[in-house]
């Protein structure tokens, strides 16, 4: 008799990634591939997976929890997190304690502390690859925040199932619905832990969750995830395909000294020029994370709405100005 259906789902999930890193990584003598695991039943049952999987694979298996010192017990939750790893087979299993600023919120906060101390960790112990947890559900969570911040076509493409710095983040599930994996954690009687600021209705995305995509599923009927989901992967679609038109744009649109010729912008589409402009910002010093659309809409006025504005000030000190027809934009 076979593994349970939803088991076998997410071992298949993961085995299909566990490959995809051994191809990108043929060079390599047994490749450390880690799992982000908060103890919830996302990652528990990716941690459960990729110890099963890592057993029949020339590589290697561990795993990382991260304590954000945000509720009482993090830190003794963070060990048991660890040694249930370690339990599974994962080799290193590792807690590691960040400490969460307050900058763009704190959701925001926390996943920034969160990914550097995934990006160390990954540095620390020589790993080719992280797994995280996120599922369909995640994913359809996440178009609908970028709808609402009306942040444009990338913000509607979610999270990329490979992402950061050489392909480190694989996310296996975003095919998988959060039913699929709870029944997973619940056959292999996995103990998980249900974090309640997935369900504090101060958090954004715990409204969204637990509000927002119900009244939706209740107005439209069932299928919204999965629509939402499909939205994602055609938006990523379309926005590669501009991203790509902008950086080949990004040259000819340069003088000779490679300054930003307003006249050459202006030609551009839309869609290509504020890419353009968003590159040269941030290739500027302006932190990606805290540039929005309000922000390249702005300098994009710069060019198709010229009345003799002055310069425009964008996140990390950087101003952006019109000046001889030119495009200046420099740090202050």
């Amino acid at each position: 008799m076979g593994p349970h259906p939803a088991v076998a789902a997410i071992r298949l999930a993961v085995r299909r990634v566990l490959h995809d890193v051994l191809t990108d990584h043929a060079t390599d003598d047994e490749p450390l591939v880690l799992v982000a695991c908060s103890g919830g039943a996302d990652s528990m049952a990716l941690a459960s997976a990729l110890a099963f999987e890592a057993r029949k694979l020339p590589l290697r298996a561990g795993g990382i929890t991260v304590d954000h010192g945000l509720q009482d017990g993090s830190d003794t939750r963070a060990t048991e997190v660890a040694a249930r790893m370690t339990a599974l087979g994962l080799t290193p299993a590792e807690a590691v304690t960040v400490t969460v600023g307050r900058e763009g919120g704190p959701e925001a906060a926390a996943r920034d502390a969160r990914y550097a101390a995934l990006d160390a960790a990954a540095e620390r112990h020589g790993a080719t690859a992280i797994l995280l947890g996120h599922t369909r559900d995640d994913q359809a969570e996440t178009v609908l925040l970028g709808l609402a911040r009306g942040s444009g076509i990338r913000s509607l493409s979610g999270m990329a199932a490979v992402s950061g710095t050489s392909g480190r983040y694989r996310r296996p599930f975003l095919q998988l619905d959060r039913q699929t994996v709870r029944k997973a954690c619940i056959a292999q009687e996995l103990a998980v832990w249900d974090d309640p600021h997935n369900s504090d209705p101060a958090y954004t995305r715990s409204r969204l969750r637990h509000e927002g995509l119900p009244a939706l599923e209740k107005a439209l009927g069932k299928g919204v995830v999965e629509a939402l989901a499909r939205t994602a992967q055609l938006s990523r679609d379309d926005a590669d395909a501009l991203d790509t038109w902008a950086a080949d744009a990004e040259t000819a649109v340069r003088d000779e000294a490679g300054a930003l010729e307003c006249a050459k912008l202006h030609g551009l589409p839309p869609a290509v020029r504020r890419r353009v402009l968003r590159r040269a910002v941030i290739a500027e010093g302006a932190p990606a994370g805290s540039l929005f659309a309000r922000h390249i809409e702005e300098v994009d006025r710069l060019i198709t709405g010229w009345r003799g504005q002055g310069a425009i000030n964008l996140p990390g000190r950087v101003e952006a100005r019109r000046q001889g027809g030119r495009l200046v934009i420099r740090q202050g």
